[in-house]
């Protein structure tokens, strides 16, 4: 596959992703606004932060080493030996589980059961929704190396919805049921996630599809462990990748949970900021999750594939380098002008957005100001995003090594910033300490790509730099907003509140025209790449 085939399908991939995550996480959405009405505080911080605070760092631990090392490179290798270098994230999992597990009941406080009840059966359903959920880690890397169009967010979204359904029913039929109803839902989620996948392969492996494309997998038994005569059982070149990105996905483990990690062990909050914490930081992370998300791991697959680990830029292949540049520039910009939108108009409409998703628990106390501090994390976010995709993507395996201690040094730094800032700003002190670290990671990507391209002519660092009318009609946008919601927001009714939408509405409308007839380049990009599949089936 050249490289433009490699990032048409990228592309198809990224906004197929998008845009399904969008359709389907509406639906969530809704849902977890209901649950909202009649769960507790405490209730929502100790699953939310807690148990799923367990259940993430057992996956993480176990797989994102070994997803990173088996997506790099081409898909033609022995995939015998990369499913089994895959299978091991199963064992590995269990002892994660086991370790964190006893952890997690013996070493931190308990909660009040008359609180939250069944708090052990919730540790050990989350455990093992993560070996569940790693059970079905080889045909994820299979689908993400082949680029299966919308396999994996048709899969996670209705996983994420069969969860968030079940969740519903038990807590307004079994609302004394507490961990329980959680610990059940985690289970339905990671069992539905994993049987999508394995049902797909059952489909395409005895489809004619497969063989036409010549696919390296031919019958179910093929994903399963096996051993190759006179061979190695895993091919070591991945086995070393992995130990390097394992020690590295330890740290950025850190750095992703770092205030999770704060919460749960030095108890700087109580279960219920947690809970409004933790509620404010998912609905802050929606654009993350919808939009960013897909593009980095979208394009991290199309870096890995189109460029050469360790190669000197001169040595490789100019056009494959020329592509490169002109797509990371043209995501550069199109992450920054998202994130600088969301920076803009989040903080007037912070305690709006708080009030109609989970009334005055929300709304009311600390919830306005971490949605606000929140939005100038997700610009951070949406940057950081593409430069570590490109970064990860090209380093060599020595570059890797050396980055984990750039990222030890981050680790031990947002704890102790983390922790100084939460005693003086209370849950803020999380979103700023992130902000911190975040920045730093930037920097260090952003020197990375200049010293990548410094020996040739392209800089596509250029994406982060804007036009001054933009840079002025967002500056005008954001102080609009904001005397917007002084008179208008958000306790002098629904028809002041609509005024103070439409406002919002009109200075966002003018932004977008700006962009259009400013950034020209990114507008062609987006025309060609992300859009052009949905106007050849129109035409």
């Amino acid at each position: 596959m050249g490289s433009q085939d490699v990032l048409s399908e990228t592309t198809r991939l990224a906004s197929s992703s998008a845009l399904l995550q969008i359709l389907f996480r509406v639906i969530t959405f809704g849902l977890n606004a209901f649950t909202l009405r009649y769960v507790s505080k405490e209730m929502i911080g100790l699953v939310n932060v807690r148990l799923t605070l367990l259940y993430s760092t057992v996956v993480f631990l176990a797989r994102e080493a070994f997803r990173r090392a088996c997506l790099s490179g081409s898909t033609k290798r022995n995939w015998t030996k990369t499913i089994n270098l895959l299978w091991l994230t199963v064992p590995l999992g269990v002892c994660w589980s086991l370790f964190l597990g006893w952890i997690w009941l013996q070493l931190l406080e308990v909660p009040d059961p008359n609180a939250v009840p069944y708090y052990k059966i919730g540790v050990v359903a989350f455990g093992l929704s993560a070996v569940v959920e790693l059970l079905g880690e080889p045909f994820w890397v299979l689908a993400q190396a082949h680029l299966f169009i919308r396999l994996k967010v048709i899969a996670e979204s209705l996983s994420i919805i069969s969860k968030c359904i079940l969740t519903v029913i038990l807590v307004v039929l079994y609302p004394q049921w507490g961990l329980y109803i959680f610990s059940l839902a985690q289970l339905l989620y990671t069992s539905i996630l994993v049987l999508c996948y394995v049902m797909y392969f059952m489909k395409f492996l005895s489809s004619p599809e497969a063989t036409k494309k010549s696919f390296p997998v031919s019958r179910m038994t093929d994903l399963l462990p096996n051993l190759i005569e006179d061979q190695t059982v895993v091919d070591w070149k991945e086995a070393r990748l992995t130990w390097s990105f394992f020690k590295q996905s330890f740290l950025k483990q850190m750095l992703t949970e770092g205030e999770r990690y704060v919460m749960t062990f030095l108890n700087v909050l109580n279960f219920g900021d947690q809970g409004v914490y933790d509620t404010v930081n998912n609905l802050g992370s929606l654009v993350a999750r919808f939009i960013f998300l897909p593009i980095e791991e979208s394009f991290y697959i199309f870096f890995a594939k189109v460029l050469e680990r360790g190669m000197d830029v001169k040595l490789q292949k100019q056009d494959d380098i020329a592509m490169a540049a002109a797509v990371l520039e043209s995501l550069l910009k199109l992450v920054l002008l998202v994130g600088l939108s969301i920076t803009v108009f989040g903080y007037a409409y912070s305690q709006l957005a708080l009030d109609i998703y989970g009334g005055s628990m929300l709304s009311s106390g600390s919830g306005p100001g971490l949605l606000r501090c929140y939005s100038l994390y997700v610009l951070l976010l949406a940057v950081n995003g593409v430069t570590e995709c490109f970064t990860f993507a090209s380093m060599c395996k020595e570059e890797v090594d050396r980055f984990n201690f750039v990222m030890l040094a981050l680790s031990f730094s947002f704890l102790c910033v983390s922790y100084f800032l939460t005693q003086w700003q209370g849950s803020v002190g999380f979103i700023l300490a992130n902000c911190f670290n975040m920045s730093i990671r930037i920097a260090h990507s952003i020197h990375y790509i200049y010293n990548y391209f410094k020996e040739s002519s392209y800089r596509p660092l250029k994406g982060l730099l804007l036009s001054p009318s933009l840079i002025f009609v967002y500056i005008i946008s954001g102080v609009v907003t904001v005397f917007s919601e002084v008179f208008l927001c958000c306790d002098k009714g629904w028809l002041a509140r609509l005024i103070h939408i439409t406002v919002g509405a009109l200075c966002f409308a003018a932004t977008l025209i700006t962009i259009f007839f400013t950034e020209t380049k990114l507008i062609n990009f987006v025309r060609t790449q992300f859009l052009s599949r949905y106007t050849k089936k129109e035409t």
